[in-house]
């Protein structure tokens, strides 16, 4: 049989499932990674849509692609596809490709430490990766300056009322709620609820609240949302519940977006979650900050510096976490497939 668009993946999770392409894929256009994954998103958006939907992924599944760095000082570059848009940054997927990278020998692995600068669409990204007879246990990376652009907004939530919100770049562009406003309780039974209510609070404030990255407008309006609540693992600091878009669905009736709960602690909603609280003076410099996702796992951030994007006061986070494969993969298209770039069904999808 006659067998077309062979890509190599490696499956991992941190919590969340995060497949990465390793084969298969040579390069795309573009100057830097910002534009090639900008060319994916206008021009070559089939490979997210074959990786993700069905039968090769499922809702809540993110994936990466790796590519040769188009900055000279970097090791590997490496864009991140969701289902409904390729953030410029994602802590979980930077975690799982850089765990990829270097426990299938993509890059060499010194233990106990191995440095790495990876280039992501958001700018170069630095790597420490803790490794331990040919594993790597834990990566902490530099990610791009957080800051936060509006505190304590009121906005109006169809079926649920004002709610206060917060709304801070971590790498993407987050609305952040307490959940105690809902009487909702962060836990996977109540996954239905949190994915509702924050698909909710996603569509309120992207309507409702001017949302713009001042060094680069391309990246504009809240794409994400983080429920927080007091922790429940007794080493956390907080807990959080982010929900990721879904895509849109419309069957005669009004359009309604859909979501699934991020798995993991959320890196880069970690960062946004920091930049809120120090900009309220709750969390200083240099601090462990430890953050639970809804499964207990935890990702570890820290603040190590204070600068500026545009007029705002930004600080510069660090993340640590962990991933583990889970599987290695050949995915295929049958020239006789009817749904060569996967499909959705609203079982799952809606």
């Amino acid at each position: 049989m006659r067998l077309n668009h062979m890509i190599t993946a490696v499956d991992t999770h941190a919590g969340t499932p995060m497949r990465v392409i390793t084969g298969g894929i040579v390069d795309v256009p573009g100057a830097t990674i910002f534009e090639k994954m900008r060319w994916l998103q206008t021009e070559g958006d089939e490979l997210r849509r074959r990786m993700l939907r069905e039968p090769r992924g499922y809702p809540a599944m993110c994936c990466n692609l790796i590519l040769p760095p188009c900055d000279p000082e970097a090791d590997a570059g490496f864009i991140i596809m969701e289902q409904t848009e390729y953030p410029a940054m994602s802590g979980g997927n930077t975690i799982a490709v850089a765990t990829v990278l270097l426990e299938t020998g993509m890059l060499p692995m010194q233990e106990p430490l191995t440095e790495l600068l990876l280039e992501s669409p958001a700018g170069l990204i630095p790597i420490r990766a803790e490794c331990a007879q040919g594993k790597v246990t834990q990566v902490t990376f530099q990610n791009v300056p957080a800051f936060a652009i509006h505190l304590d907004a009121e906005i109006k939530v169809p079926h649920l009322g004002e709610a206060r919100v917060d709304v801070a770049w971590g790498g993407m562009f987050y609305v952040i709620a307490e959940a105690d406003q809902f009487e909702l309780e962060l836990t996977a039974q109540n996954g239905a609820e949190i994915a509702r209510i924050g698909e909710m609070l996603r569509a309120a404030a992207s309507e409702q609240l001017s949302v713009v990255h001042p060094e680069n407008p391309q990246f504009r309006n809240v794409s994400i949302s983080l429920l927080s609540s007091p922790p429940t693992h007794p080493q956390a600091h907080l807990k959080n519940a982010v929900t990721m878009s879904t895509g849109v669905v419309d069957w005669g009736r009004p359009a309604t977006w859909t979501g699934a709960i991020d798995r993991c602690p959320c890196g880069t909603g970690t960062c946004a979650k920091m930049a809120v609280l120090h900009a309220r003076g709750e969390l200083a410099l240099d601090e462990d900050f430890r953050h639970e996702g809804i499964l207990g796992t935890i990702f570890t951030g820290r603040l190590i510096g204070k600068t500026k994007v545009g007029a705002y006061e930004a600080v510069i986070p660090t993340i640590g976490g962990q991933a583990w494969i889970t599987g290695f993969t050949n995915y295929v298209v049958d020239p006789t497939d009817p749904f060569p770039d996967g499909f959705t069904v609203g079982d799952l999808w809606a």
